[in-house]
């Protein structure tokens, strides 16, 4: 649509450059306006007027015991609608968008408010007021077009009949520059017309500039705010990256030295015994088979105890179970080792979410099992696994782990629920302990399944 600042080159180009000038009386510009005045003239002579005697008529009868007030914002809503009307047949004839200026809102609720918002908006009354200002407009400027082209065809046929009836006469040949110059003087009448009803109807039906600019001050203090916020936001997921980093490299590091530990006290500590037991099953396998069988049996012992306790060194690392039989069944299972009786509600579709986001869960629900059989004094647990959705984003995997203990839990820094946090926070995930003390423990984690 057409804006305001383009309205003069386009609606009047022959009062802003000399080729438009020349080309005014059969450029499109020029019978658009004619047209313009002429249908603009019919309507408001018709439709404008009666508005305006409507609105005045009402506005007479108000000190007449407030008979007015029960009329006049009937009068002025329609007014308002005569407004919207001729600037729809401004951007229909001319192309020029007039921005409706929209209207009071009532400052309280009811009958009172609405009309007191309806009798208060000055929009109303200035298009009243442009009914009779917009019709004076249109008239005299059609009225001088027109004039100024009937001048023009009057001169050309004053000249034919000079020429045709005395033809020694040379006055017509100044009847030719005069029908020219009134013909021109028609289309820029015709054009500026336009020009001028435009201009009003922007001022008396449209938004105003000083209301156009407090706009624009607001929609760009509502863009600095929201950049600002964003910025913010930005600022704020910085730091909260920069922390999980250092959880998330905290947690790794307290990973690999548990798993050294382990593997220095268990595994590695069996596999010596293991290599004493079969040094002296073979000293004494010449000299006492006896004592020989008696340390091969022991070493077969060890093994079969190394190879367990490795097998649940790499469980804490990555389960098994999880590659083999998915998270349902790896929860099933953790339950199913629990001293504690635990009820395990997973829902489908646990398998959208990826690897790492499972096995973070399946630790999860492994350290709170663990917590509430060795500190919680309960009676029985629930786990509940589901994935949900996230209208902000992916889908969720929702982790929550209850029982009915002692509760008073806490992530102290170097405890299990402490790395469970970091690693779920390496997961842009979400970590939500709440134990009261005597009313049990509630572990509620969710981890984006895309993670």
């Amino acid at each position: 649509m057409t804006s305001t600042r383009s309205v003069p080159r386009e609606t009047a180009p022959a009062v802003t450059s000399l080729p438009g000038l020349l080309r005014a009386p059969w450029a499109g510009a020029t019978w658009r306006g004619l047209a313009q005045l002429a249908l603009g003239y019919l309507w408001l002579v018709t439709v404008g007027l009666v508005v305006f005697d409507l609105v005045l008529v009402a506005a007479s009868l108000v000190p007449a015991l407030g008979l007015g007030l029960l009329v006049l914002p009937a009068t002025l809503w329609l007014a308002r609608w005569f407004a919207a009307a001729e600037r729809a047949r401004l951007a229909a004839q001319t192309g020029i968008a007039i921005q409706d200026p929209g209207r009071r809102r009532p400052a309280r609720p009811g009958w009172w408010g609405r009309t007191t918002a309806e009798l208060t908006d000055r929009r109303g009354w200035l298009a009243t007021a442009y009914a009779v200002a917009g019709l004076v407009v249109v008239t005299t400027f059609l009225s001088l077009a027109v004039v100024a082209a009937g001048s023009a065809v009057a001169a050309v046929i004053l000249g034919v009949h000079s020429v045709v009836t005395q033809p020694a006469d040379l006055s017509w040949l100044l009847a030719v520059p005069v029908a020219v110059v009134l013909a021109w003087l028609a289309a820029v009448l015709a054009q500026v017309g336009t020009l001028v009803t435009a201009s009003l109807a922007q001022a008396m039906l449209g938004v105003s500039p000083a209301s156009a600019a407090r706009a624009a001050q607001h929609a760009a203090e509502a863009e600095a705010r929201a950049a600002e916020t964003a910025a913010t936001s930005a600022r704020q997921r910085a730091v909260e990256l920069t922390e999980t980093r250092a959880a998330a490299l905290e947690a790794a590091d307290a990973e690999r030295r548990r798993i050294e530990r382990d593997l220095h006290d268990g595994a590695q500590q069996r596999l010596v015994a293991l290599g004493v037991a079969l040094g002296t099953a073979r000293r004494a396998a010449e000299t006492d088979p006896a004592a020989a069988v008696t340390a091969v049996e022991h070493a077969h012992t060890e093994v079969k105890e190394t190879l367990a306790e490795l097998r649940d060194l790499v469980r804490g690392i990555h389960p098994a179970v999880l590659a083999d039989r998915g998270l349902d069944d790896a929860l099933s299972a953790l339950a199913a080792r629990s001293p504690v009786p635990v009820r395990v509600d997973a829902g489908p579709d646990l398998g959208r979410a990826g690897s790492g986001v499972q096995a973070a869960a399946y630790f999860v629900v492994a350290e709170a099992l663990t917590n509430v059989a060795r500190h919680a004094r309960a009676t029985r647990a629930h786990v509940r696994a589901a994935v949900v959705p996230d209208p902000e984003g992916p889908a969720r995997l929702l982790v929550e782990v209850s029982d009915d203990g002692a509760g008073g839990a806490e992530a102290r820094p170097g405890s299990g629920l402490a790395g469970l946090r970091g690693r779920v926070a390496a997961l842009d995930g979400t970590f939500d302990l709440t134990s009261p003390p005597g009313a049990g423990t509630r572990l509620r984690v969710e981890l984006p399944c895309a993670s």
